[in-house]
Parts: C-alpha cells; sequence; structure tokens
C-alpha cells in the first residue's frame, strides 16, 4: 500500500526540508486497516487503536526533525511510544501530496468546482510533455462571480468561521488560482496566469500589500485548506488496494482555536 501512495506522489516531488514516507514503523505486517488524517497528535494514535487501525496515513509529517532522545517530554515523543508499544505503522505524504498531479491542490480546486485546472508554478513534465508536477494549481468557475459571493461559497465550502482577505475585487471572479498551507510565494505567479482571486491557507502580513484590484486574496486557514487530503488518500488506496479498509479520521487536529 505504500508503494501505491508513493507511485501517485512519488517521495522525490517533495521540497528539501519536507520529511515525507515511512515515518515509523515496519511494513511487512498486513494492515488490519488505516486512518487517514492532516495531522498526527496522541488522540488520533488513540483513534487508530480504538477503530482497529495498524497503520495511520498522515498529511504533516509527526518526524521533521531528528529526535534525540524519545520520553514523554512532548507529543512526539509519546505519539512514536504509544505507536511503537500498538504496533502502529506510522506514513506520511506531504509536500509531495502537495506537488502532485491529483494531489492537495487538485481536490481543493473539485471542491471549489473549478474547470480547466493546470499547476500554477509546474516543476517537471512527463513523456508527452505535459505537466506533470508543479505547485498550487490553477482554473476556471463555472460561472463567474461577485467577490463577496465567491468568499462566503469558499466559507462554506471549508467550513471557515471567517477568512482573511484585501479588499473586495471590483471586477468579477472568473479564473481561480489556489494553494494549500502556506502559499503566498504563489502571489505572483497567480498574476500573471490571469487569476482573479487566490485562495490560500495562510500568508505573511506583509504580503497582502500591493495586490489591491489586482486579485483577491482569500485566506482561510491551514488546517481548513487541507482539510479534504483524506480523500485523496482514500482513493488512492481503494483504487490500488481495495482490500484495505480505510477510515477518514473523526479527529479534528486543528491546534487553531476561533473565539
Amino acid at each position: 500500500m505504500l508503494s501505491a501512495l508513493e507511485q501517485f506522489a512519488p517521495l522525490p516531488l517533495q521540497e528539501s526540508w519536507d520529511n515525507a514516507g515511512l515515518q515509523l514503523g515496519l511494513t511487512e505486517a498486513e494492515v488490519s486497516g488505516a486512518l487517514l488524517c492532516l495531522d498526527v497528535n496522541e488522540a488520533i494514535v488513540d483513534e487508530a487503536m480504538r477503530k482497529g487501525c495498524n497503520l495511520i496515513v498522515s498529511h504533516h509529517p509527526l518526524l521533521f526533525r531528528g529526535l534525540k532522545q524519545i520520553t514523554d517530554a512532548d507529543y512526539v515523543q509519546r505519539c512514536v511510544i504509544k505507536a511503537l508499544k500498538n504496533d502502529i505503522v506510522i506514513v506520511s505524504m506531504h509536500t509531495n501530496m502537495d506537488n502532485a498531479k491529483g494531489g492537495v491542490n487538485y481536490k481543493i480546486a473539485e471542491k471549489l468546482g473549478l474547470t480547466e485546472i493546470s499547476f500554477l508554478a509546474p516543476s517537471s513534465m512527463d513523456n508527452t510533455g505535459a505537466d506533470a508536477s508543479g505547485s498550487g494549481v490553477i482554473g476556471s468557475l463555472a460561472q463567474p462571480m461577485d467577490a463577496k459571493a465567491f468568499i462566503e461559497q469558499v466559507k462554506n465550502l471549508f467550513h471557515v468561521q471567517c477568512a482573511q482577505c484585501n479588499e473586495l475585487l471590483q471586477r468579477p471572479i472568473r479564473k481561480v488560482a489556489l494553494c494549500g498551507g502556506a502559499g503566498d510565494f504563489l502571489l505572483d505567479d497567480a498574476v500573471r496566469k490571469g487569476a482573479d482571486a487566490f485562495i490560500t491557507g495562510e500568508m505573511h502580513y506583509h504580503e497582502y500589500f500591493g495586490y489591491e484590484q489586482r486579485l483577491q486574496i482569500c485566506v482561510i486557514g491551514h488546517y481548513q485548506s487541507e482539510q479534504y487530503t483524506s480523500e485523496v488518500f482514500r482513493d488512492i488506496i481503494r483504487k490500488e488496494c481495495p482490500e484495505v479498509r480505510t477510515i477518514i479520521a473523526e479527529t479534528n487536529t486543528n491546534p487553531i482555536e476561533y473565539i
């Protein structure tokens, strides 16, 4: 099953700072069930145990840096101990899944109903000369929308309490660029590609300046932007390993509270 995920989103597609792939455990064991999630914390490991899953597939890696000790000092180390004690394998598909065709950003575009989807910043091509990987995507709405209605639709689709935006665009929104997670590095690519709006999960404060009436910025939260990634995992596993039981985690791992 790990090979199916890595065939869809090869590990070389990940960014140099990332740590995607097998995080913990032995892969020879028969999979009793796969719990699919965005983050790994103790509640996720508990949910896997409760639901009889000996595999966790997450988007964000549990292990970004090397551990110099394994104690109960923080949640990462406690997750490692609990997973090892209960023979749970942890696999993470992070920026390789962001950059893969049909991956995280394509799923966001699908939720928005975009058509004519392509990479915003392509990084490689396949044997036919088509873009095979890249950062962000861009596509078209079925019908043009005014900025306020568009933002309200995005909030509803992604269950967002409030979105951070620049001033409302005074022209219809037709083309939409997006990048799950932290995507402000793609703002200028969005403008160059003729996007009317740009959706991402989080942005630095100063990046909001200078795009007034050029681009409708809509920032919806890191967790919210990538929450449907588990559906990508589920679809890959069901297609390539239909015998494996897949469960999308019920645990909300978003550490940010809106008060």
